[in-house]
């Protein structure tokens, strides 16, 4: 998986889970207020629901207590009363009924067939004797009873609540009630309006998720474009060093060919035509002139052993990385007499390209603090463990600016050929410096030394 996309994932799948976790955490607290406010209004509706039922009843009581009160015909006052009462109703629902002590209907407007009959015996579907209930409350003194009751409007029995009062001058029961589907539909409403304001949330949340995802998608795709530019940027700069690089190492090579080997050469040949000439002419200085020419032609194997040594390391395929470290450690001391420690590990076999970039590494390095650091000392350590390969070389010299030579351009494998080289392997490559201390440091993971 590419870079870019492991950074989106890495910065989209936590939002998404935290704003996921925070639409759970929502919904739950939403869940839970609701309980709590049903909780709380169900009491308060419930009260408010008996005191109006209990004014109702205050209400008929007074309508028809000046009936109660008057003297002379008694049947005639309470027939009155019933016809008052029943006119006294509030909705389908809602209406007065009247009860004797005995448990005779003598007023339903609801259920009219009911007048006239006992309902001493009626009972609910639980067992519960609902007439006799009613009847002990309103002797008792008054009050509330919660009971199943045929709802006239939808012809089922459901709960009601019914509050009663007693006139004991007639012996009448006087009551009504209310079915406490309110409650419920109350409740239904409080617990629709928290959903619906569940789902606004949850919308809300889901849109401001989708705008932080595809600002976040947005930022890693405007992220990647600037790091691809400044990539191809930085490939181009490459691949112009690149060629930079190889036209002066042609160049090095030409001018070592043309001033070094063609000279000595040029040399070589006047000395050979010279000694022949001598030869031919009997000279006795001839053997001595063989010996010049011989001595030349050494130089000449020489300069090209030079310059193949510097294409190719030789040393690497006849010794191998740690035998070749060594030697070029021990010729940089005597070529330049600053005093270099060198400690070198026991290294497996490596592969070609492992050991050339370390080589390559030391060479550049050690040619560095030969042509710039002034040093009097170089500590080499080449380590070889489970954790891979380490090359570190520290000098004492003057130091110089880091940064300030990573930004020039400059021929030849430079510190940055230097870092590309590691890099290229999977390794790290870093570089302090300062007065007194430059400490450079190549490290290659395991898995590049694999072959």
């Amino acid at each position: 998986m590419r870079l870019r996309w492991k950074v989106l994932l890495l910065a989209a799948v936590p939002l998404l889970l935290a704003m996921a976790a925070v639409a759970w955490t929502v919904r739950q607290q939403s869940d839970q207020l609701a309980q709590a406010q049903i909780a709380a209004v169900q009491p308060i509706l419930l009260q408010a629901r008996k005191d109006e039922l209990a004014h109702f009843v205050r209400v008929g009581l007074r309508a028809i207590a000046y009936l109660v009160d008057q003297k002379g015909d008694v049947v005639a006052a309470q027939q009155q009363a019933l016809a008052l009462l029943r006119r006294m109703d509030f909705d389908e629902d809602s209406y007065f009924f009247v009860y004797d002590r005995n448990g005779n209907s003598l007023m339903h407007p609801r259920l009219p067939q009911l007048e006239g009959r006992s309902q001493w015996e009626l009972r609910d579907a639980a067992g519960g004797l609902t007439i006799q209930q009613l009847v002990a409350r309103a002797e008792g003194g008054g009050g509330f009873v919660d009971y199943p009751w045929n709802r006239p409007s939808t012809h089922r029995v459901e709960r009601k609540l019914g509050y009663v009062e007693f006139i004991p001058a007639w012996g009448w029961v006087v009551g009504t009630g209310l079915y406490l589907d309110h409650l419920q539909e109350t409740q239904a409403l409080i617990s629709g309006s928290t959903a619906a304001a569940i789902v606004q949330t949850r919308n809300q949340i889901l849109l401001i998720a989708l705008a932080a995802l595809l600002l976040v998608a947005g930022g890693g795709f405007a992220l990647n474009l600037v790091e691809q530019r400044a990539a191809d940027a930085r490939l181009r700069a490459m691949a112009q060093k690149v060629v930079l690089s190889q036209e002066a190492e042609r160049s090095r090579v030409s001018r070592e060919l043309h001033d070094g080997i063609s000279q000595w050469l040029a040399s070589v040949k006047f000395v050979f035509e010279s000694a022949l000439v001598q030869v031919q002419r009997g000279n006795p200085d001839a053997p001595s002139t063989l010996r010049n020419g011989l001595e030349l032609m050494q130089g000449v194997m020489r300069d090209v052993r030079r310059i193949s040594h510097d294409l190719r390391p030789t040393l690497l395929d006849d010794v191998g990385l740690a035998g070749a470290v060594a030697q070029i450690a021990r010729e940089f001391g005597e070529r330049t007499g600053i005093a270099v420690d060198a400690q070198v590990d026991t290294l497996p076999v490596l592969p070609d390209a492992v050991a050339t970039a370390m080589f390559r590494v030391l060479q550049e390095a050690l040619g560095n603090v030969e042509r710039h650091a002034q040093a009097r000392k170089v500590v080499l350590h080449l380590h070889f463990q489970d954790k891979g390969l380490h090359l570190v070389l520290r000098d004492d010299g003057r130091g110089f600016d880091v940064q300030a030579s990573q930004r020039q351009v400059r021929e030849g494998l430079g510190l940055t050929h230097m870092r590309e080289r590691i890099a290229t392997l999977g390794g790290q490559f870093s570089l302090q410096s300062e007065p007194g201390a430059t400490v450079l440091t190549a490290y290659l993971p395991p898995e590049a030394l694999t072959l």
